[in-house]
């Protein structure tokens, strides 16, 4: 067991901080949600509200996670980053030169979303990906529009009138497939690679709203061959470290690559282990440490789902609810969620992916009815 603090930025840090915790690290969390777990995770916590709609900002995030490190009873190794800083390379970059940084620098991070560089860079290795375009196509049929630096799937919509195209976005040929991403650690003592499979929840305009992910096993010999070698191909050029995860599109003949996210994501909840070993492989592959013999020493993840459940039948005040084990992201009581809104995130572990998945939506009904 560490006894050592870190950390955590993200628009929810309850899942670092929970596999920080399994690690034997002390989690220090800066996040937009505040959630009952995660304070209970978290030895100590601030809830930044507005970087929800208007982003992360350098000086409030920085006096919060100052007050955080004063906070600390041991020593802070360092600051990792989760979701929500996609479309903020800058911030990033003015944090690394205030915090020990334990993940990929500003400058891959500003490639990785960057659609026209990294469209281009696939193009220059090769690497199969759909038809992308800084600019509206001419016949929309068949397009998707997304937020440049966008996460999660609630901000993509189809591409139904070219001239209502608004700034700040760009246009991907839509591909119908399996949703397929591969979890890498990348470090100077290698990489190594788990997979996952994720599904969508359309509600309303948001026809690719994220549904929930599952532990993916058995994958086709020549399929895991090809993906993991696109990933490789892109380590380098992106300045990848730590925890990253790369997102495919299955169809019958191609894995097209839709992005790359340069931070740990969703599937750290699928792909940990009960003793957090991923969390700690991040750390040591960002320190440059060997993290190669601990995963195949410890890493025994099981088969693991998880999804979210949403506000959709209408604005939802939270009550004061007995939360189930199995439920995380625990709104505090009073909070108050906007239709379609993300509520909770529900869990299962089973003896099969496939079984892991239909309890979730069993739990997902169970807890609907609760609400």
């Amino acid at each position: 067991m560490s006894n050592e603090s870190v950390l955590i930025a993200a628009l929810s840090g309850r899942s670092l901080a929970q596999s920080a915790r399994r690690a034997g690290y002390t989690p220090l969390v800066a996040d937009c949600f505040g959630d009952e777990d995660t304070r209970t995770l978290a030895a100590d916590s601030r809830r930044l509200r507005g970087a929800l709609r208007r982003g992360f900002r350098v000086p409030e995030l920085v006096e919060a996670l100052d007050e955080l490190t004063q906070s600390a009873e041991d020593n802070v190794i360092g600051l990792i980053l989760g979701p929500g800083f996609e479309d903020s390379a800058d911030v990033v970059a003015e944090l690394q030169t205030r915090f020990t940084l334990l993940g990929c620098p500003a400058e891959g991070i500003a490639q990785s979303k960057d659609p026209e560089r990294f469209f281009g860079l696939l193009g220059e290795l090769g690497i199969v990906h759909p038809q992308t375009s800084q600019k509206p196509p001419e016949n929309s049929d068949g397009w998707i529009s997304k937020r440049v630096g966008g996460c999660g799937g609630r901000h993509i919509r189809r591409l139904s009138d070219p001239a209502t195209a608004r700034p700040g976005r760009y246009f991907q040929e839509e591909i119908s497939g399996d949703n397929l991403s591969a979890l890498a650690i990348v470090g100077k003592a290698g990489s190594a690679f788990g997979f996952s499979q994720s599904w969508n929840a359309p509600f309303g305009q948001e026809p690719f709203r994220y549904g929930g992910s599952v532990s993916a096993e058995g994958l086709e010999e020549d399929l895991e061959a090809r993906l993991v070698d696109t990933c490789l191909s892109l380590i380098e050029p992106l300045g990848l470290l730590g925890l990253v995860s790369f997102d495919f599109i299955i169809t019958a003949d191609e894995a097209f690559l839709v992005e790359v996210n340069p931070r740990p994501g969703a599937s750290l909840d699928v792909l940990d282990d009960a003793h957090g070993t991923l969390f700690a492989a991040h750390v040591a592959a960002c320190r440059g440490e060997d993290f190669i013999d601990l995963l195949s020493q410890s890493w025994r993840p099981s088969p693991r789902a998880i999804a979210y459940v949403y506000a959709d039948r209408g604005p939802l005040t939270v009550a004061g609810t007995e939360w189930p084990e199995w439920v995380s992201d625990r709104p505090a009581a009073g909070a108050e969620i906007e239709t379609g809104g993300p509520v909770a995130t529900v869990h299962a572990e089973a003896a099969t992916p496939l079984q892991a998945v239909k309890k979730c939506h069993q739990r997902i009904t169970e807890l609907q009815a609760v609400l």
